[in-house]
């Protein structure tokens, strides 16, 4: 949405301006030069099969860049997992969802191709709902990626105070896409870059950094005609950005609704990890407590908040939504968004174990999210209203992790992950 935007929802990025290429510079020059509003690059062509051989460990020290580098292991069987039948009822409408995108999409994290997700999408589609359990057990192996030790978060749809236009007590802009952001698969120029993106703008035939939070706060963007609604409370607002969809109040008594539509290829900052750093608040640093400091504390507060660049812009959503990266809707209890170097997008998800024993059960992964990065990191979607938030806010905790995949990949992939 995310975040929910995912790319993203995506919900940030961080570009590095020593990784752009000459010829990219000048494509993208070429591009801001001659059309009003750049498309994002052409997705590049399905990868072949993996190959059989094992992948090589990551150098001590070193992030693992996909699932196959981060290490599999084949998991119990669907049916052992323990997983309750309205658990899977809900997985399997949303994995229906989720099959359109799941069928065409390139996966980032190299365990499946298009072709798999064929086989349990057709599935999917006639199969009895009061029958989910025994689909999954049919369609789906398990894996554990990289040790499979989970960290999971929670997000939801907020609701905040908003009006269509500027008026009085309504003062914080939400902006829509900007034409002059540009979007790049580095991938195109470097196999080495696969699977990496960058965002910016382009001044004077070079590719610069996009205006990060402080600059577009400031004005950066003002007077461009972008401003799509107006909301009333900034901090309101930033936590808003953070999950990347919600809903305004609007004066008059309606709702609208707006979803994830870009974002400034900004680094993302948890500017709750900087207040706990700083002893500015306590353990447990929850997003009721971040709130409650920054609304007490508002001109310390805009500084730290202006420590995340990452900046989100919105489209209004008139239509099913919110709507994660995978451009489908999301399921309140159920969507999960994870990094997808390691998570295909569409993949039901186990997690047990968990601390916060709520965020037990079977997921689906539909969204991404800037700080969702890593292998066995998940951000699950609690829906909206009250309650959502309590959980969302509250939510941090650590447990297991098994990413189910359409039967027949793991034989792909020798080693320990074709191995019982």
């Amino acid at each position: 949405m995310t975040r929910l935007r995912p790319l993203e929802p995506f919900r940030s990025s961080d570009p590095r301006r020593p990784l752009l290429l000459a010829g990219m510079l000048v494509a993208l020059a070429s591009c801001a030069q001659t059309a009003q509003t750049v498309q994002p690059a052409p997705a590049p062509a399905p990868a072949p099969a993996p190959s059989p051989t094992p992948s090589p460990s990551p150098t001590p020290g070193q992030e693992p860049a996909t699932a196959i580098a981060a290490g599999l292991r084949a998991g119990p069987a669907v049916e052992a997992l323990g997983l309750t039948p309205a658990a899977a009822e809900a997985a399997l409408a949303a994995f229906r969802i989720s099959c359109p995108s799941a069928v065409r999409r390139t996966d980032q994290s190299g365990l499946t191709r298009p072709e798999d997700w064929a086989p349990p999408c057709d599935a999917a589609a006639g199969w009895p709902t009061g029958d989910a359990l025994r689909f999954f057990a049919t369609h789906f192996e398990t894996v554990e990626v990289g040790g499979g030790n989970a960290f999971a978060t929670g997000y939801f749809e907020p609701e905040i105070a908003g009006s269509r236009t500027r008026r009085p007590g309504y003062e914080t802009p939400v902006y829509a896409k900007p034409a002059d952001l540009v979007e790049a698969d580095l991938g195109q120029w470097s196999n080495d870059l696969s699977g990496r993106r960058i965002r910016g703008r382009v001044e004077n035939g070079n590719l610069v950094l996009y205006h990060d939070r402080a600059a577009i706060e400031a004005g950066a963007l003002s007077g461009r005609g972008l401003e799509i609604a107006w909301v009333a409370d900034p901090v309101d607002f930033f936590f808003l950005q953070i999950q990347g969809s919600g809903r305004l109040a609007l004066p008059d008594g309606g709702v609208m609704r707006i979803g994830y539509a870009g974002q400034n290829g900004r680094e993302y900052v948890a500017i709750g990890r900087l207040l706990r750093e700083r002893g500015l608040v306590q353990s447990p640093v929850t997003m009721q407590a971040i709130t409650e400091w920054l609304r007490a504390n508002r001109e310390q507060g805009r500084a730290i908040m202006r420590e995340n660049r990452s900046y989100i812009f919105f489209t209004e959503l008139t239509g099913p939504g919110p709507l994660g990266s995978l451009g489908r809707p999301v399921t309140p209890r159920v969507t999960v968004a994870a990094d997808p170097r390691f998570v295909p997008l569409g993949a039901p998800v186990v997690l047990s174990a968990m601390e916060a024993p709520v965020a037990d059960g079977l997921w689906v992964a539909q969204d991404v999210g800037g700080a969702i990065r890593g292998a066995n990191r998940f951000d699950t979607f609690w829906g909206a209203g009250a309650e959502a938030a309590r959980i969302a806010g509250g939510m941090s905790a650590r447990g297991r992790a098994l990413v189910l995949l359409p039967r027949g990949t793991l034989a792909r992939h020798d080693g320990p992950a074709a191995q019982r």
